[in-house]
């Protein structure tokens, strides 16, 4: 499985903040205490089940740290494991280990958490056609990682951010109505403004469905509705947009909603709702 990796430059920037959040180049401990020259060989060994995501973050923490450190993937990126998996070793000077421990196992817990919970939605739709999207309910400064994890799960990105597709959300709505602009017009605008960029317009009801779908939008979302309103969506949009369900989508009714033929399901909590993974960094001497 090839999964294309977040840009080199937004890896450093991450995981210099983060090594500087943790003063690792000031550890108390290991500079006070373990001899330059010593050196060590750890296991990135996981104590769960899960799916693979973030070793290359995890290589250039140990880079910044000390790069004689040599970090040896046992797994691809995406590919699933169970409990007691040997995922990777590392082997170099034992001080940049035990400086970068923490920040590594951070990352690789939290990236591999949201993996295996987008593999856990993905797997729970498979052969409907329907993809599961991220949202940018995301952690600050680590939108491209987070994302990248839910690739790394079978999922798809939606919108990066603000710029990269235009969304009219229902207070965006509110405002335009209150305005005496119609939604045509301000996808008009939009289009005028930003030439070839997506627009999707959010609706919570049946009727507003019928005036987005006027203004002739590339993606509709449709908020919090049930599978019957959903499966009457689909009908009556009849492939003039593609279709997005959205709200409180869980484990339990995802392939419900896969079911009536929307085009995509997001789930926020890919990204917010994760549980990081149980994996330690047991050393070998």
């Amino acid at each position: 499985m090839s999964i294309e990796p977040p840009p080199p430059s937004i890896v450093a920037e991450a995981v210099a903040r983060a090594l500087a959040e943790d003063r690792a180049f000031d550890d108390a401990a290991t500079l006070g205490a373990i001899p330059a020259d010593a050196a060590a060989r750890g296991a990135f060994v996981a104590r769960e089940a899960g799916v693979l995501a973030g070793m290359p973050v995890v290589a250039e923490v140990f880079r910044q740290l000390d790069a004689r450190v040599r970090v040896v993937p046992h797994l691809g990126e995406g590919e699933r494991f169970p409990a007691g998996t040997v995922l990777a070793t590392a082997e170099g000077p034992a001080r940049a280990l035990l400086q970068g421990e923490r920040t590594a196992l951070n990352f690789l817990q939290r990236l591999s958490g949201i993996a295996t919970l987008t593999r856990s939605f993905a797997d729970a739709v498979a052969g409907t056609g329907c993809l599961i999207l991220d949202t940018r309910k995301t952690t600050p400064g680590l939108r491209d990682l987070e994302k990248y994890a839910v690739r790394c799960g079978g999922g798809a990105n939606h919108r990066r951010d603000l710029a990269s597709m235009a969304m009219l959300k229902d207070n965006h709505r509110e405002l335009l109505a209150r305005a005496g602009v119609s939604m045509a017009e301000a996808v008009r605008r939009i289009r005028a403004r930003t030439p070839g960029i997506g627009v999707e317009i959010e609706v919570d009801t049946l009727a507003e469905l019928e005036e987005a779908l006027a203004a002739g939008p590339d993606w509709v979302l449709l908020d919090n509705m049930p599978p019957a309103e959903l499966r009457e969506a689909v009908r009556r949009t009849a492939g003039r947009a593609k279709l997005e369900a959205s709200g409180g989508v869980t484990l339990t009714t995802v392939r419900a909603i896969a079911e009536t033929g929307v085009d995509a399901v997001s789930v926020g909590a890919l990204t917010h709702g994760a549980r990081a993974l149980d994996i330690a960094l047991d050393f070998e001497f």
